[in-house]
């Protein structure tokens, strides 16, 4: 009894040794594509992007009693200006504001090459802003009217005489003009609408995690962060998964040392109390 009791402390101390001495494989890249902090670039496929932020942040956990705590990770953010064409169309007969100044989109003919903007009068405005002018208009039978008082006489005159001449301004495919902050120009004019495009600035934004797989550009990477501070990103994707079969095969061998180590005891510790147990005969 005293010999299998030893044997399977042996074995028990064999298997407590390899797991409390094995190191445990961990990911990382000899060789990375880039290696960043925050406020660097990288140029990948002719772009440039910028490491705008490398943070820890909370995930998981739930609140309250008997809640779990929440676990942190770090996530980077590289982002990118890019430049975007865009494009607005006008109706005719719509109204578009250029300038601080609101305008009537006018379009004429089957074929049209370009369009006229015809400024749109703010008619109580002027009326409010002249004292001698009552603040509407009057329709007669023949037309719609102003009424001026001067020196005590009021006076009718034609709405088309008192309020002044639109401004219109004319442009054709190709011309450029100011709108909305921009430089556009004109790209299409038809019947029913006219075509405006200009170029514009976007941020373009990439969230990473660690060991995820992130696509930049055209190129597929692996994230590794090695501190709460340092990037990694690497191309060598079959590296990457070799080294995570290797950390699998590890645990599983850990693992299997672990459940010998118990069952060994157990057996030990079975065998002893075997041994004191009072015979029968």
């Amino acid at each position: 009894m005293a010999v299998y009791v030893a044997l399977f402390v042996l074995i028990a101390g064999g298997a407590g040794v390899l797991t409390a001495t094995a190191e445990t494989p961990e990911i990382g890249f000899e060789n990375p594509d880039f290696e960043v902090s925050q406020g660097d670039t990288i140029e990948v496929d002719g772009e440039e992007y910028v490491v705008a932020e490398i943070a820890e942040v909370e995930e998981g956990g739930g609140g309250g009693h008997g809640g779990g705590g929440a676990s942190t990770s770090i996530v980077a953010t590289i982002e990118r200006e890019m430049t975007v064409e865009q494009s607005e169309a006008w109706a005719n007969d719509s109204t578009v504001e250029v300038g601080d100044r609101e305008w009537r989109v006018a379009i004429s003919g089957e074929d049209p090459s370009e369009f006229t903007l015809v400024e749109v009068l703010d008619r109580q405005a002027i009326l409010e802003n002249d004292p001698q002018a009552d603040n509407e208009t009057v329709e007669r039978d023949d037309g719609e009217y102003v009424v001026v008082t001067e020196d005590g006489e009021s006076t009718l005159v034609p709405a088309g005489e008192y309020f002044p001449a639109p401004e219109e301004r004319s442009y054709a495919t190709g011309d450029a003009f100011e709108y909305g902050g921009n430089t556009v120009t004109v790209d299409d004019v038809t019947a029913e609408q006219a075509v405006v495009v200009w170029e514009a600035t976007e941020t373009e934004s990439i969230e990473i995690e660690q060991h995820s797989r992130v696509t930049v550009g055209e190129t597929e990477f692996i994230a590794h962060f090695s501190d709460a501070s340092t990037m990694q990103l690497s191309s060598d994707i079959e590296g990457y998964e070799a080294q995570v079969s290797q950390i699998d095969q590890f645990q599983q061998y850990n693992s299997g040392l672990t459940r010998v180590l118990v069952l060994a005891v157990l057996s030990s510790l079975l065998l002893l109390g075997a041994a004191f147990i009072p015979s029968r005969y």
